[in-house]
């Protein structure tokens, strides 16, 4: 297990210079500091190393929060998209005179196109460094949703998957990055929160996804000129604000800080870029039962998430007539209770680093969310809906940064990327299966079949965790 990016003194002299081997890489940097970046003081002491008066030197920079907001922020516009079709449902089934199944792909693509691409997509991370990846995913997330903007027609469905294809294939380069940008250019006790804050830019894009649509494309059945108006606006919108986060990510993102932010960063690790083997990494985390756990647990988890976000409308409009402004806020609910709990979840973890009692707790207290959502949803109370999605976003989704974290620490030397790459795929194999099974369950029956058969995984992926915190 890493040792919680403590100091680690190195087994060779250091004297002007200090080696800088993030992400698999080995070379020598001059100390005469040509530093760009206003440097702040670490809030960690340096290290001696033996037979030397010469210690590491680390130094924490203010551009790392520029790079974990520009991150964010396209992150956020990438969850946006994912979910801007299944919120409104009804809608767009109107307007592009298709059944709702269709509209389920739209947010089942996200899922389909991350699981293959995550393998070559994690091998650049791990090769060719943040900068390169960060680009791809702020890249092909404006061009899909300029692609969306020639969609606005009802006989171009086909164009508008095609938008979301690529927004779909963006996310690929995107999920894989909140532990690696927390690591490499965050001190030891900002870790876990900057990794939340990262993985809170995409929960924001899912709770602004949940309210802004019914807002902006209101139920116009009649008037089907009005619809597609409205349409064209909310994607118009959507790309500008890609484009602008593009052009911010190519002038702020960096592989790495002109010094380490740890002493863990600065001697991880130990061998040159053509030692690397990124097969033989993920052979390695395959054979490391403690994440063969948390791949199925997470997996589990986060893919119910996926589910209930996908079918939340279906849900909703089945007990409850013509309610879809509500809907949405239900799902904005469900996602800010879910950021409020990401961001108590990552301090806690700074602050006592118990990641196996910190994780189960959690995944008990979703299972109880779950049942409480699942018997309450349709008990013509709208407003104890607003409640209990409150309670099951809080747990489920603050579970999200854990799982990542938890990933980092067990799998400990190897690559961020490759956990959290790994972890993701998981998630996207389990949201496919369950949105689909789920979604039939609510269509030939109700919503309480659906929910039911979340929760009964949700409990095997207790069982899980349990063994996974003995």
């Amino acid at each position: 297990m890493r040792p919680a990016l403590q100091y680690s003194p190195l087994p060779f002299p250091i004297g002007d210079q200090y080696t800088d081997l993030t992400n698999g890489s080995a070379h020598l940097t001059e100390l005469d500091s040509k530093a760009l970046e206003q440097e702040i003081p670490p809030d960690e002491k340096q290290a001696m190393l033996p037979g030397e008066e010469k210690c590491i030197e680390t130094k924490l920079y203010w551009r790392r929060f520029a790079v974990l907001a520009v991150f964010s922020f396209y992150s956020l516009v990438n969850a946006f998209q994912w979910i801007q079709y299944s919120i409104i449902t009804n809608i767009f089934t109107h307007f592009y005179n298709v059944s709702s199944d269709k509209i389920d792909w739209l947010s089942i693509v996200y899922m389909v196109a991350y699981v293959p691409l995550i393998f070559p997509a994690t091998w650049l991370l791990d090769k060719k460094g943040l900068k390169l990846t960060a680009l791809m995913g702020a890249g092909l997330n404006c061009v899909g949703a300029w692609v969306k903007c020639a969609s606005v027609r009802p006989d171009l469905f086909s164009v508008t998957m095609t938008g979301q294809i690529i927004c779909s294939i963006a996310q690929v380069f995107i999920l894989g990055l909140p532990s690696k940008i927390a690591s490499v250019w965050f001190g030891p006790k900002e870790v876990s929160t900057a990794c939340a804050t990262a993985v809170l830019g995409n929960q924001l894009g899912t709770a602004i996804g949940f309210l802004l649509p019914p807002v902006l494309v209101p139920n116009t059945v009649e008037d089907i000129k009005l619809m597609g108006h409205n349409i064209s606006v909310m994607f118009y919108w959507t790309a500008a604000v890609s484009t602008a986060l593009f052009i911010l990510t190519v002038i702020v993102m960096k592989d790495r800080p002109s010094l380490p932010p740890s002493q863990a960063q600065a001697v991880l690790p130990d061998c040159a870029p053509e030692d690397y083997s990124y097969r033989q990494s993920i052979i390695n985390l395959f054979k490391n039962k403690p994440f063969i756990l948390l791949l199925i647990s997470y997996g589990i988890m986060t893919g119910s998430f996926y589910s209930v976000s996908t079918l939340l409308n279906q849900m909703i409009m089945a007990c409850y007539e013509n309610q879809e402004l509500n809907a949405g806020r239900i799902g904005l609910t469900l996602v800010v209770a879910g950021m409020v709990g990401s961001i108590i979840c990552g301090l806690w973890l700074d602050h006592t680093k118990t990641y196996k009692m910190t994780t189960l707790i959690v995944y008990i207290l979703s299972f109880i969310g779950m049942l409480v959502f699942t018997f309450t949803l349709d008990l013509n109370s709208i407003y104890l809906v607003f409640f209990t999605a409150g309670v099951l976003g809080f747990f489920m989704t603050g579970y999200l940064p854990l799982g990542f974290e938890f990933g980092v620490e067990i799998t400990y030397p190897e690559s961020e990327g490759t956990s959290s790459g790994l972890l993701n795929a998981f998630a996207q194999i389990f949201g496919i299966i369950f949105t689909l099974i789920q979604g039939r369950l609510t269509t030939d029956y109700n919503p309480l079949a659906g929910n039911l058969f979340l929760c009964v995984w949700i409990f095997l992926g207790i069982f899980l965790t349990g063994c996974l915190a003995l």
